[in-house]
């Protein structure tokens, strides 16, 4: 009976319907929010999918609660048991590669938790106070995902929560008022039910997008200071990137599979200066035929000046041999200390260190570490995103200068930059082939770079057997492989042949964003590439790699940049806004304010500038014609005819109507021509006619009896004709006509 009663259970209110569904939206999208951000262990992530769409499925088909509110209650004391076991063994075991383990594990043990609870609550919510106390829970799902990642994909779910947020407490208001009301509930499916769906969800985007709007004036407009309070509790994972002061053969190859963006550097100027540039990174001087490293050796603290300012002495090359860049970066966490710059570094200023009190630490002050290379380096570690400015003079040297260079070398070069260890007697060989004839380094270093470049074929692919001699295995067998293995056989060649050379990490210049207007640098860029010294010109750089694959455009790759540049405003303008990003929001909308005005009005003036050179044009250009004078005339007569030409003509045709009837009678129409005729000829002489007078009156108040006896006989006459429907004699008219106008010619009106 019990299952019968059940099924033949009245479907839900369409307000209940509307409700529950809305509050399982809102917190599908604070639990997927969480675990969108990549954070959470593999349970963690398949746990809560499986569980919506198990409960996505029992609402599509209108069931109630799965689980009693004792069994909840039960499941979550339970689980504050196996709450220990998470923070101390399964948490912490995920948090190993974070900067602060112990408080990422306690982080995450709390977020299974709320994950759990979140659950058992959907699946057991029968009451207001359960439907309040989930949509809570939702909410605190966001707050988490904020915790755990600043990425655009928070934004989007912010605002979607948003959405679903409004729809869900309004619709809870509509349910409990609805539990109270006397009317029928309404019917899912009904008309008024689609008209309520419509309103609520209407209502719930535009409440949603006015929060939107005035949240992010509010955020634009509030004082904002660069504290770093929460700087030391960075919990995202570094982004590994291999480069260090030892590398092995093949790490890089590895991080180039590898898409994800690492820098985004804007040029000032012309962005094409930074086309054929390599990022440098790291410097590595020995090689043991299998790894780079660069040795302990004393190092140079750089400290900034009052102004911010750290200031390296590169070395100066002649004048016209060197182009000013200056550029900033936005560095993203990775695992390496090294700053990434253009050749010939002459300053940089950023702040890489936190200015406030680290956890357990002290206070540092900004400075970095400059080895003997010329490489810098960060001793605060880039486990947050970095932002700096520098300014590099790129060496354009021409290739016939760099052949007049010195062969002979200081110590300080040959030293570190001539060692070789023991291997395949081949490759000196090789290199002895390649070079022959040749009459100076340049040249030599070039043809190695040249034959490299067209004998050997770029890939990722490395698999195969593992050789003792990778170096000659990569040119004698395989003749095949990516940066590093061109880098250092060309490395190895110069040096045999006594060219100090040296082995160089960083990036290559990646893709131009037009939309952002930057370089976008991913992981997949990491190259390795030699730097060869000239005596007096320092070190010129050589790239002996092939290139590999070219990018392909289109629509996607052009979605992709308008995607980079909403990603990089979001990180520069809502995750680093600070104070001086609001002096510069204020500068930039002065600016561009002040550029609208100045554009209005030049555009204003020069329209009219061209306006009246127009109207001059044109008045000497027909000055000039013939014609212009006859055009003028026509162009009047045209107009009188359009303005006045239908009761001109009819004046003119009454007129000689009433010349050409020296007898008979006139109708109405032309005793009111000849009536008008006399109040003209009467007001010429100072007797006008009152529009408050009637014509009798008139006629009655003129006080010239020679004047008004005519005036009254032929003002009688007009009445009779125009009012009285009787013709009135042509000739009388006439007469009278004529005695008003001699008697007026005869002198002026006495006046009145």
């Amino acid at each position: 009976m019990a299952s019968t009663a059940r099924l033949s259970a009245p479907p839900l209110p369409a307000v209940q319907r509307y409700f529950e569904v809305s509050l399982f939206l809102l917190v599908s999208t604070g639990i997927f929010a969480v675990i969108s951000t990549g954070k959470l262990d593999i349970f963690s992530t398949f746990i809560p999918v499986a569980v919506l769409v198990y409960k996505a499925g029992r609402l599509w088909r209108g069931r109630g609660p799965e689980l009693s509110v004792r069994t909840a209650t039960g499941l979550v004391l339970a689980y504050f048991l196996f709450f220990p076991i998470d923070l101390w063994v399964l948490s912490r075991t995920v948090s190993q590669g974070a900067p602060n383990p112990a408080l990422y594990s306690a982080l995450l043990a709390a977020i299974h938790l709320m994950l759990f609870a979140t659950l058992v609550r959907l699946l057991s919510s029968r009451s207001n106070r359960d439907y309040a106390f989930l949509a809570m829970l939702a909410v605190t799902c966001m707050l988490a995902s904020a915790i755990l990642t600043v990425e655009t994909g928070f934004l989007i779910a912010l605002a979607i929560f948003l959405v679903l947020a409004v729809s869900t407490f309004v619709a809870l208001e509509i349910r409990r008022g609805a539990n109270d009301a006397v009317s029928p509930p309404l019917e899912p499916g009904s008309p008024l039910a689609h008209r309520l769906n419509r309103a609520l969800g209407l209502t719930s985007a535009l409440v949603a997008i006015g929060t939107l709007l005035v949240g992010g004036a509010i955020f634009f407009m509030l004082p904002r200071f660069t504290t770093g309070y929460l700087s030391a509790l960075n919990l995202q994972p570094k982004l590994m990137t291999g480069f260090s002061d030892d590398v092995t053969l093949g790490e890089i190859g590895e991080i180039q599979k590898s898409s994800a963006v690492v820098m985004r550097i804007h040029i000032d100027g012309d962005p094409t200066l930074a086309e054929g540039v390599h990022w440098r990174g790291i410097i590595l001087t020995n090689f043991d035929g299998r790894r780079w490293f660069t040795p302990p050796r004393e190092q140079i603290v750089v400290s900034a000046d009052s102004a911010g300012t750290y200031r390296l002495d590169a070395p100066l090359l002649p004048a016209g041999y060197s182009i000013p860049l200056h550029y900033t970066v936005l560095m993203e966490p990775i695992a390496t200390d090294a700053i990434f710059v253009a050749p010939r570094i002459a300053t940089l200023q950023g702040r890489f260190s936190n200015d406030t009190e680290h956890l357990g630490g002290e206070k540092h002050n900004g400075y970095l570490i400059l080895d003997q290379t010329g490489s810098l380096s960060n001793p605060f570690h880039n486990n947050s995103k970095i932002r700096y400015e520098a300014t590099s003079n790129l060496p354009i040297i021409p290739a016939p200068q760099l052949r007049l260079a010195s062969p002979d070398f200081p110590d300080s070069v040959t030293g570190p930059y001539l060692q070789v260890p023991r291997l395949d007697p081949r490759i000196k060989q090789l290199a002895e082939q390649i070079t022959a004839g040749s009459a100076n380094e340049y040249d030599k270093a070039a043809k190695i770079e040249l034959y490299l470049k067209t004998h050997y074929r770029y890939t990722l692919d490395l698999t195969g057997p593992r050789s003792a001699d990778p170096l000659a295995y990569f040119l004698f067998t395989r003749r095949a492989g990516h940066c590093e293995y061109f880098a250092a056989a060309m490395t190895v060649m110069l040096r045999d042949l006594g060219i100090p050379a040296r082995y160089v990490g960083g990036f290559l210049p990646g893709e131009y964003n037009d939309i952002g207007g930057d370089w976008i640098i991913r992981a997949s860029d990491a190259h390795v590439w030699v730097e060869v010294f000239f005596p007096g010109y320092g070190w010129i750089t050589f790239d002996p790699t092939p290139p590999g694959n070219e990018k392909r455009g289109g629509l996607l790759e052009r979605m992709s940049m308008y995607w980079d540049w909403f990603q990089y405003a979001w990180g520069e303008w809502i995750i680093n806004y600070d104070f001086g990003h609001q002096i510069t929001l204020a500068q930039s909308v002065q600016k561009t304010s002040r550029d609208w005005g100045e554009g209005a009005r030049k555009y204003y003036q020069d329209k009219q500038r061209e306006l009246l050179q127009l109207i001059v044009k044109l008045d000497k250009k027909t000055e000039a014609s013939p014609y212009f004078l006859p055009s003028i005339l026509v162009f009047l007569v045209a107009l009188l005819i359009y303005l006045r030409g239908r009761s001109m003509f009819g004046y003119l045709m009454a007129r000689w109507s009433l010349r050409a009837r020296t007898t008979g009678n006139v109708n109405a129409s032309l005793a009111t021509l000849e009536y008008r005729e006399m109040l003209r000829l009467l007001e010429r002489r100072g007797w006008k006619k009152s529009p408050s007078q009637t014509a009798l009156e008139f006629a009655a108040a003129i006080p010239t009896a020679e004047v008004a006896a005519p005036v009254a006989q032929l003002t009688a006459l007009y009445q009779t004709a125009r009012f009285g429907d009787r013709p009135a004699p042509a000739q009388q008219m006439s007469a009278l006509l004529s005695s008003i106008r001699e008697v007026t010619r005869a002198g002026k009106a006495p006046a009145h």
